[in-house]
């Protein structure tokens, strides 16, 4: 079978994305940034070989957007449930359902992710040598799981948003039976400090990320050079 890869994202509208950004950056430009996010993960995501391209979309409307910058080919869907463990697990479902297998899905907070890391987890699941593919984020969350097949037990009680989630997920993976590897941790991008380190350990194209470097350089600079306002 062919292995899925299902990337999360929103349309990158001002005030409803990247919001713990703003501020110090202004709403518009944290949705900019958060553009060249989706540019950056869909051309290092297509990379990847021997796997099909997924973005599950939100809102509704976002698909007009996502069909003008997804590479050809690539599978669009709205996301669906109340919350984000539904959501994740009515994708994993749809992906197993359309006869993919493995099914792994990625978040759009880490721009900078290498396909090669993408590739160790397809490759693991692929192999048997996991039933679970977890890829840590910094804040105690993560930022890519696999399956082998559905788990929608995997996605029904960890705390989403909180530095609990990856934990949780590995309790609920033990109680579940399941064989997990855990890939190399990968900082994301949720709050100003966030995006400095990001801006320290990227570098220029075409390493992965790099648009989004460039971009975050523009406007941090932005920032620096702003003049005070009257009576500051």
């Amino acid at each position: 079978m062919t292995a899925l890869l299902i990337i999360f994202a929103k349309e990158p509208r001002p005030g409803q994305v990247k919001t713990r950004l703003s501020p110090p950056l202004p709403p518009e430009a944290a949705a900019q940034l958060y553009h060249c996010f989706i540019q950056d993960i869909l051309d290092e995501m297509a990379r990847v070989p021997e796997v099909r391209l997924a973005v599950a979309f939100s809102p509704l409307t976002a698909q007009v957007f996502f069909r003008r910058i997804a590479p050809p080919g690539t599978i669009l869907f709205q996301q669906e449930g109340d919350d984000l463990g539904e959501r994740m697990a009515r994708a994993f479902a749809r992906g197993f359902a359309a006869g993919f297998g493995p099914v792994l899905l990625r978040g759009s907070d880490v721009p900078d992710l290498p396909a090669a890391v993408v590739s160790e987890a397809t490759a693991v699941l692929a192999g048997g040598q996991a039933q679970l593919v977890l890829g840590p984020a910094t804040d105690g969350g993560y930022h890519l799981v696999g399956l082998t097949e559905p788990q929608p037990g995997l996605f029904q009680g960890p705390a989403w948003s909180s530095s609990t989630v990856l934990a949780d997920t590995l309790s609920l993976a033990r109680q579940l039976g399941l064989k997990v590897h855990l890939l190399p941790p990968w900082p994301d991008i949720d709050t100003f400090d966030n995006l400095r380190t990001f801006l320290n350990r990227s570098r220029p194209a075409p390493q992965p990320g790099w648009r989004s470097r460039e971009q975050a350089r523009i406007l941090l600079g932005g920032l620096h050079t702003r003049e005070p306002e009257p009576g500051r």
